[in-house]
């Protein structure tokens, strides 16, 4: 008899080239928007409110940029990164365009490379993965790659291949969507007066506030993006596991951090685009988690002159308030209480 379950993809089974078309289509609906809103506190005005949104020039608020893309990402966990150990990192992120209430979300991925760690038991692979919505228009497409067991220790490596990155995209490779129209935002709508002209290049902003991880929070965002990695859910697992207890989803410390932004950065309309990403350290319920930023760039998209991209580096502490900036010790190394590194581009009305 046919096995009629699943046990998911281990390192042996990726080949160069494979489609991996990803099942569960996800109609997005205006109730998965205030179960975000509600696990996170963001406080952007686009995503909050359609009045803003019309004013601006968009049919209603925008489902926000993250949640769109934790649930292209969760997608794609039960075909590459069930049996993953960790997720690495993230390149060439771009959000192609807004995702409504009513969009139904399909992914699939491309294996764009392998390589055995040196133990010979795990190795890492790179997949590019695309986001569309029921009329097949890209929404958002990204490189990750992750750290995947293999199903036999002794079973021989495949060819290295690992895909040359670009580490950061520029201004004029990114999306403003159709019919936005900038001159509209109204400061007040998010109690912060600075625009895109009002930062400066290595510019550093303290968001200053900080929320606890509470352990029901973590696994009903999770569950919402129908991620099922077992780090995340299964106790029973992991109590025999690396860490004893469960494991944070990377991107709840992402939508943690975007939402902490809001202080120092609340007129930033879109996330653009991701550069890169790394998982710094585990996150675990009861941490705290802060964040600050830096400026690292800013540009004019293609085609634009109402709108401006700042490029940012955010990065996200536990259980360290981040007046001083942690990044890294005198001796190069990470800060012990890093947890994320995300730079990205948004988008800022003039």
């Amino acid at each position: 008899m046919a096995m009629k379950t699943d046990p998911g993809r281990f390192f042996e089974d990726f080949n160069i080239g494979d489609r991996l078309i990803h099942a569960t289509p996800r109609t997005i609906t205006t109730g998965d928007a205030s179960l975000y809103l509600a696990l996170y506190g963001s406080r952007f005005a686009l995503t909050s409110s359609d009045e803003a949104a019309k004013t601006m020039g968009l049919a209603c608020a925008p489902i926000d940029d993250f949640l769109a893309f934790h649930i292209v990402f969760g997608k794609t966990v039960p075909d590459v990164s069930i049996n993953a150990i960790a997720n690495l990192g993230y390149a060439e992120g771009r959000f192609l365009a807004p995702v409504f209430a009513g969009d139904t979300l399909n992914a699939t991925s491309d294996v764009i490379g392998l390589k055995e760690t040196s133990a010979g038991d795990t190795g890492i692979v790179y997949v590019r993965t695309t986001g569309f919505n029921q009329h097949k228009v890209g929404v958002i497409d990204y490189v990750r790659w992750v750290l995947v067991r293999k199903r036999d220790n002794a079973s021989p490596p495949p060819s290295s291949v690992v895909p040359e990155l670009k580490s950061a995209l520029g201004g004029d490779e990114l999306v403003v969507p159709n019919g936005l129209n900038p001159r509209a935002y109204d400061t007040s709508w998010s109690g912060q007066s600075a625009r895109f002209d009002d930062y400066v290049i290595g510019e550093k902003i303290d968001h200053v506030d900080g929320m606890t991880v509470e352990e029901s929070e973590h696994q009903i965002a999770t569950r919402l993006y129908q991620n099922t990695a077992k780090v995340h859910f299964n106790l029973y697992n992991e109590s025999r596991g690396r860490f004893g207890k469960r494991l944070i989803y990377g991107g709840h410390v992402i939508s943690l951090a975007r939402a902490l932004s809001f202080n120092g950065l609340g007129n930033a309309l879109f996330v653009a685009a991701i550069n890169g990403g790394r998982h710094v350290a585990p996150l675990f319920a009861g941490n705290t988690v802060f964040a600050w930023s830096e400026v690292l760039d800013k540009a004019i998209p293609k085609g634009q002159t109402d709108i401006g991209a700042l490029r940012l580096r955010t990065r996200a502490a536990k259980d360290h308030p981040c007046a001083d900036f942690p990044a890294e010790t005198a001796d190069g190394k990470a800060h012990p209480s890093l947890i994320l590194d995300l730079d990205y581009w948004v988008l800022m009305p003039r």
